[in-house]
């Protein structure tokens, strides 16, 4: 995607007092967020963390007196440690495939030893609002996490929905020089409180590993690393770059940047961009030197980024390699990224991932304490710090392979399990959460492997994968299933162990643009001399428009005195046009396909009740087996057909009809709940510890007299 600026934000450590400012970028939810953070670094901000980390161990032996006193008057729980291993994306139709085919073994234990049900995900089943319901037991419209993407109400151009940054108070000037002043807000938009904050008042551990919508990071008794939606270090969630001798015919439409290049006999000279440097008028991207000297007959390249040197071969990934990028003496934003060499013939390509925070000195808050995410890289190495960490762009683009994005999947896999075993092995009372990413990643780009004789049959089905890799998805199950048994293994008599996923998947072979069937049907309109092709409703003429598609499932009215250029009355013009939007969604037909795209739209006032209501778009779409909103559409990108092929590797998909992409619950122990929901999770998680729920909680026990 190629970044828009929409808003700046900025955030100032309050005794670090400098800062390096980001330019935001439009989001767009799975097609390439874009963050709008910020960043800071530098050695006064290390020398506070420094500072705070021995001061934490001077007030030890008070808190540990406060820690005994409050332990003391700890509620008597009913278990010893409860253990959740969420599995992004565990679909259950496949997972009842793989045990009746005795492919999981530990699965199977585990569903012996206590129960196997299928988990109610929510409206809409998309991550952020689903993990955003696991961990505070309530509905969207009490949690205020409906999408990737909410809108902002007066530009009508997109916003991160779950994080938001203010701007600075104050900026001095001196001459082409720009200085801060003052601390930016970085806010958690997410309401209610998370599970593990309400143990904490009670004084009860938890360590949270990689739950989406965890960032900025909670404060609580506990430790956590953030998860979505952590950006890179240009703010973004997740670009990628590309330098390439090659010219024509190589745009890259979404999630990446390509930098041309060229050959001086064998070696290449470039700079790696990373974000703009806010201590200068006009923000010049701040840049590391790149050179690559090739070696055709051997196929490999002497790479220098920056200060770093290393050897690469023709398709062998790099470790993680460390970049700095100076704003001025002393102050540097610090980042890791991997390498990978894709051509050295004819043409030379060199692939660079996402630059990623680096964890041993986070350029911005990413864990609770803010000295973990350094601990954790001293004990286990450097590891992917971006929300979405797994470079889907990359290969939906065809910059990198299957095999190259499989690596890159388990890598971050591996990173993981080794953080959650060494918090497993330390957790002597308490809870352990943490989020495990590959089933989604990788069903979302292989699902294609799975299409004959799958429900969805709309449509053409994306290119053929290549035959070494068609089990992919049973081999990550089976992956899977080791890590259960690996959890299993270490379970005591008094541990609760939960494996659950957020939703299931299904098939995605044809997209739907909304905002082309509205512009066709007369409740959209373009402005003149415009064909709809600009990106993010830029061609949109709202003074003629009563309603239009944000995000992945949401659609909304243009409502007078809500949106900045609304023209629908509110009260009943607009309950009487969002009456008739359902009714003719509900049901639309793919006539090429000869197939029900769109299976009910919903009205989200009869889904859930809570004060962020308002929030909420005024109608969700729940798309059916195979379809799901357009790339186009997902973009603001009105021009096209309203139903087209999906030709990307991204081939399956979740944001749909939430009854058709349930999710899985394993536990240990039997629950007397015969429908579970992820929503149940946080309020069982309060009543194992001893603590009754708050009653603003949606969720229901699941456990004894409270299923």
């Amino acid at each position: 995607m190629q970044p828009g600026r929409l808003t700046r934000g900025a955030l100032i450590a309050a005794a670090a007092g400098v800062l390096l400012l980001l330019t935001p970028t439009p989001a767009a939810a799975y097609v390439g967020p874009g963050a709008g953070f910020a960043f800071l670094t530098s050695f006064l901000a290390v020398l506070v963390s420094g500072l705070l980390a021995l001061a934490s161990l001077l007030l030890w032996p008070f808190r540990a007196l406060v820690s005994w006193i409050r332990g003391w008057r700890r509620p008597p729980a009913r278990i010893r440690r409860l253990i959740i291993v969420g599995l992004d994306g565990q679909d259950p139709r496949l997972t009842d495939r793989f045990l009746s085919e005795g492919k999981l073994p530990n699965f199977q234990r585990l569903a012996g030893l206590g129960c196997y049900h299928p988990l109610q995900s929510t409206f809409p089943s998309v991550s952020p609002v689903a993990w955003s319901s696991f961990s505070t037991g309530t509905q969207p419209a009490r949690h205020n996490i409906f999408d990737f993407l909410d809108r902002d109400r007066r530009s009508y151009l997109p916003v991160l929905s779950s994080a938001r940054i203010g701007k600075p108070p104050r900026v001095l000037r001196l001459g082409r020089f720009r200085l801060p002043l003052g601390a930016a807000p970085l806010t958690l938009l997410r309401k209610s409180e998370p599970f593990w904050t309400i143990l904490g008042r009670s004084h009860i551990w938890s360590t949270i590993l990689r739950v989406p919508i965890t960032f900025p990071p909670d404060r609580f008794y506990g430790a956590q690393l953030s998860a979505v939606s952590v950006p890179d270090l240009l703010g973004t969630q997740g670009t990628f770059t590309l330098f390439t001798t090659r010219r024509a015919g190589d745009h890259i439409k979404e999630g990446g940047i390509r930098v041309p290049v060229t050959l001086e006999g064998d070696r290449i000279r470039s700079a790696l961009h990373g974000p703009g440097n806010p201590l200068v008028a006009g923000e010049p991207a701040l840049r590391v030197a790149l050179e690559v000297r090739i070696n055709r007959a051997a196929e490999s390249a002497e790479v220098r980024l920056g200060t770093t040197r290393l050897t690469l071969r023709r398709g062998e990934l790099s470790d993680w390699v460390p970049v700095r990028f100076w704003a001025a003496p002393g102050i540097a934003a610090r980042g890791i990224c991997r390498l990978l060499l894709t051509e050295v013939g004819e043409h030379v390509s060199l692939y660079v991932t996402p630059i990623n925070i680096d964890p041993e000195k986070p350029a911005m808050p990413i864990s609770q304490p803010a000295y973990y995410a350094p601990y954790l890289a001293k004990k286990l190495g450097p590891f992917a710090t971006l929300g979405l960490a797994e470079d889907t762009w990359a290969r939906n683009e065809a910059v990198i392979d299957d095999g190259t994005f499989l690596r890159l999947t388990y890598d971050i896999d591996r990173e993981r399990r080794q953080m959650f075993f060494a918090a497993l092995e330390k957790l002597r009372r308490g809870s352990l959460v943490c989020v495990f990413d590959a089933t989604d990643r990788i069903q979302h780009m292989f699902w294609r492997y799975l299409e004959n004789g799958h429900p969805a049959s709309a449509g053409a089905p994306p290119p053929a994968p290549a035959p070494e890799h068609r089990d992919a998805i049973e081999r990550l199950y089976i992956h899977n299933d080791e890590l259960v048994g690996r959890v299993l293994d270490r379970l005591g008599e008094d541990d609760v162990l939960m494996v659950l996923s957020d939703h299931g998947f299904t098939s995605f072979r044809r997209g739907v643009n909304l905002n082309r069937w509205l512009l066709d049907h007369g409740y959209l309109a373009l402005r003149p001399d415009t064909d709809g092709t600009a990106e993010w409703l830029r061609d949109v003429d709202w003074s003629r428009t009563r309603a239009y598609a944000l995000g992945l499932t949401g659609l909304f009215l243009n409502v007078r005195g809500r949106e900045g250029q609304g023209i629908v009355a509110p009260g009943a013009d607009a309950a009487a046009l969002k009456s008739e939007l359902m009714g003719r969604l509900t049901g639309l037909v793919d006539d090429e396909a000869g197939a029900v795209a769109i299976r009910e739209a919903f009205d989200p006032s009869k889904l859930y009740r809570g004060p962020y209501l308002e929030n909420a778009p005024d109608l969700l779409v729940g798309y059916n087996h195979g379809y799901r909103v357009s790339w186009d559409c997902a973009t603001g990108v009105v021009a096209g057909p309203v139903f087209e092929d999906n030709r990307k590797a991204w081939s399956g998909d979740h944001c749909v009809d939430p009854r058709l992409v349930p999710g899985v619950f394993f536990c240990n122990r039997a629950i007397q709940a015969s429908d579970p929901a992820l929503v149940d999770i946080a309020p069982t998680a309060l009543w194992l510890f001893g603590l009754e729920p708050p009653a603003h909680m949606d969720g229901k026990v699941l456990f004894g007299n409270g299923a």
